[in-house]
């Protein structure tokens, strides 16, 4: 879909009609695809003012922008700088601090002590300290799967998609009713067939009328998407009619589309953005995924067998340690018939670890604990503890498993190895070998290693060295944790402001 600010329709005779791009928009396609492509190795802010520049020449900036709203999800963007702006940043910050910057002269001075602090040149700071804003990112390559008539296909196939989001009601009529009804299952939508009849009263056509909660409850829209994606599939057939009753802002609209408009699936299919079916569940996705734990977040998993029916949970948590999974719903639709629906499906599903989220006001919690399924109240938005929480009660029978399984001891090859990497290499998580016994080497913070790694250090490190100095010798040894390192060789950091520390002896 295409963002609603980009979406270009007629309202005329009170209709709701997207207004397509033709096959004289070809050579417009054409220049914003060549503009990328012209672009791979500049600067994003470059692309973007050339894309300005093709806007003012064009009869409408949304057809542009709409073609690049497209092709930026083929582009890939990556940030180019000669060191790490992240640390440039508070090198210079630091330096700028300590010296009190005021005049030019001052910041010259400052980038100087921050590009010795990071054994680089000035300019080298100065050119990585905004590098990695995404105005000032490169575009690297853009792997455009369409020509410019394969991009003319996939803008109207998304200005429809996207005008089909403010959708109340879809009543379609397709050559290929089977595959039809099949997505509309898959993507969880209310739906019934209809007979309709011939002027002569005998049987005619069936007609699959897609009703959205609109109908229900007032201004709830969250089927938009779910509209959206139906479209791919009803297009597919040689032969089918669309009418959708759009809400146009509180006015009610008619939409109608056909065979005979430019509307089809692209032979290169594009690269799909996840998309969720409410606020709630890409509120919850985000902040999860935002964490470091041992579980991948899937979307929409494959569909569970519940008695002669299916159940599609929103998500499914992979452990990445073991053949494992459990699957979450988010049960926030609050008609009771759907509740009854979900209790039965609930009912039915057999085998299978189930996590439900429960809005609060459906007083569900009771009946979904009562099946052995785990029930997490939430209001408003999916508390992340307490998703964690239960996982964890999982979490700590699988590490436990997996722990078991090891020997006591365990003994690497390695003389330097990190306890990410050689709990990687048995196939659990870290906290599975926490508890085990390394005969062979010390454990400093989260690395083993040897003791006569920790000798030679002993030698090399001593006291008045600067930290970066015994930073570089430990790096040497692919030791990353400084801290730890140091005070187990008897010194500490003593620091000087922000312009650096200093190793000491550790006073006993």
């Amino acid at each position: 879909m295409l963002t609603k600010d980009l979406l270009r329709v007629s309202r005329a005779g009170g209709g709701y009609q997207p207004q397509f791009a033709e096959r004289r928009h070809r050579p417009l396609a054409a220049k914003v695809l060549g503009t990328y492509q012209g672009h791979v190795d500049h600067r994003k802010e470059e692309l973007t003012a050339a894309l300005t520049d093709l806007e003012h020449e064009a009869e409408d900036f949304k057809l542009v922008r709409g073609f690049a709203k497209l092709l930026d999800r083929e582009a890939a963007f990556e940030t180019r700088a000669p060191l790490d702006p992240e640390r440039a940043r508070t090198a210079a910050f630091a330096a700028a601090e300590a010296e009190g910057v005021v005049t030019t002269a001052d910041r010259e001075r400052a980038l100087d002590r921050a590009a010795d602090r990071l054994g680089a040149d000035a300019d080298a700071v100065e050119q990585s300290l905004h590098a990695d804003l995404e105005p000032r990112q490169t575009l690297a390559s853009v792997d455009a799967r369409w020509a410019p008539d394969e991009l003319l296909a996939q803008y109207n196939l998304s200005l429809a998609q996207t005008a089909l989001f403010d959708a109340t009601e879809i009543r379609v009529r397709s050559s290929d009713p089977k595959a039809l009804v099949s997505a509309v299952k898959r993507l969880r939508l209310m739906y019934e067939v209809k007979k309709i009849d011939n002027e002569d009263g005998t049987g005619g056509a069936r007609e699959v009328v897609v009703t959205g909660p609109d109908r229900l409850f007032r201004a709830t829209r969250r089927y938009g998407t779910r509209f959206a994606r139906l479209l791919r599939t009803v297009v597919k057939a040689d032969e089918w009619t669309l009418t959708a009753t759009i809400d146009d802002r509180g006015t009610e609209r008619e939409l109608r589309l056909s065979d005979d408009d430019p509307v089809r699936v692209p032979d290169a299919e594009p690269v799909t953005e996840v998309s969720y079916d409410s606020g709630v569940e890409a509120d919850f996705a985000a902040r999860f995924e935002s964490l470091d734990l041992d579980w991948d977040l899937v979307r929409e998993p494959e569909p569970l067998a519940a008695g002669a029916s299916v159940l599609i949970p929103d998500f499914s948590f992979e452990y990445r340690h073991a053949d494992f999974t459990i699957y979450f719903e988010i049960m926030g639709f609050w008609t009771p018939e759907y509740v009854d629906s979900k209790l039965e499906k609930l009912d039915a599903v057999d085998d299978e670890e189930l996590l439900v989220a429960v809005d609060e006001s459906l007083g569900a919690g009771e009946a979904i604990e009562a099946r052995d399924h785990r029930a997490i109240p939430y209001s408003g938005t999916v508390r992340i503890k307490d998703v964690r929480d239960a996982l964890r009660t999982y979490e700590n029978e699988l590490v436990a498993a997996s722990a078991a399984d090891l020997p006591a001891e365990l003994v690497p090859d390695e003389d330097v190895i990190g306890f990410d990497a050689l709990a990687s290499r048995h196939g659990v998580s870290e906290a599975a070998i926490e508890d085990k016994s390394f005969p062979e080497h010390d454990r400093i913070g989260r690395t083993l290693v040897r003791p006569a790694v920790l000798d030679a250090l002993a030698d090399e490190i001593e006291t008045g060295m600067t930290l970066s100095e015994a930073e570089s010798a430990l790096g040497d040894a692919d030791i990353g944790d400084a801290s730890a390192a140091l005070s187990a060789l008897g010194y500490r950091v003593e620091w000087e402001g922000l312009s650096g520390g200093t190793v000491r002896e550790r006073e006993e």
